[in-house]
């Protein structure tokens, strides 16, 4: 549900002040943002296709930091996204365009190798949806990006992480460079929570990433190479006739107060 408070805040796929949309509350949205801080030079401009939109917050945070950037949200929910046109709209000039649409069509049709900046955030209910979970899903995403493009995906998994190591399988057959972001307490299975999963063409610095997920109120563990390898354990891609939607997570996994 939009809940617009007093002191201009939102409550919903990320707290964030209308009057500032670079202050960020949510653990893995504030991760995400590190993505987007690194994609490219500070404030140079991106081309970012967002699958999944809630109240826009990491778009917005995009256009503020990054101005001039072109960036297209996908959501399949027409409702949210009326009730943020009306209630949260875009400043003039913001270069979000909102999609009434599913996010794998809209995915397949995009433009090859069109995107810097690839960020799914797709849960229905509090699953993500099966046909976002599967190799030809990883490959859709291979061909919207540029050689030098990012893709970023938050996900939500425990141990023994049979739904994340399936994902990590999907886009190490279609990319070279992986790492995923969490909270040591998720990644070494002690409870259920949020994952950010990057994959990439080509090397990325993770050393700046690092740095910033380590400083937030709540750190964050970056882990790659050959440790991501003994994670991923030998998993196996999964096709679309197999895609399985994420794990519905336990009662009170994301309760807050």
């Amino acid at each position: 549900m939009i809940r617009d408070t007093d002191d201009g805040a939102y409550d919903g796929d990320g707290t964030f002040d209308l009057d500032d949309p670079s202050h960020l509350e949510f653990e893995y949205v504030t991760r995400l943002a590190h993505v987007v801080d690194g994609a490219a030079e500070p404030g140079a401009p991106l081309d970012v296709l967002h699958l999944g939109g809630g109240a826009l917050t990491l778009p917005r945070y995009v256009a503020a930091t990054r101005p001039g950037s072109r960036q297209d949200v996908v959501d399949a929910d027409r409702g949210l996204l009326g009730l943020v046109r009306e209630y949260l709209p875009l400043p003039e000039g913001s270069g979000i365009t909102l999609h009434a649409a599913d996010a794998r069509a809209r995915l397949e049709a995009a433009a090859p190798a069109s995107v810097d900046l690839l960020i799914a955030d797709v849960f229905g209910g509090s699953r993500v949806p099966a046909h976002l979970t599967s190799v030809e899903y990883a490959r859709a995403a291979g061909r919207a990006l540029r050689a030098d493009g990012i893709y970023a995906a938050n996900l939500a998994d425990s141990a023994p992480f049979a739904f994340l190591r399936s994902q990590l399988a999907n886009f190490a057959a279609v990319f070279p460079e992986l790492a995923v972001v969490g909270e040591p307490a998720v990644l070494r299975g002690r409870r259920f929570g949020n994952v950010v999963l990057l994959a990439s063409y080509t090397p990325v610095d993770v050393d700046p990433l690092v740095r910033r997920c380590a400083a937030d109120a709540f750190p964050a563990r970056v882990t790659h190479g050959a440790a991501l390898t003994r994670f991923i354990d030998g998993a196996r891609p999964v096709a679309d006739a197999d895609a399985v939607a994420s794990p519905e997570p336990p009662a009170g996994a994301f309760s807050v107060g």
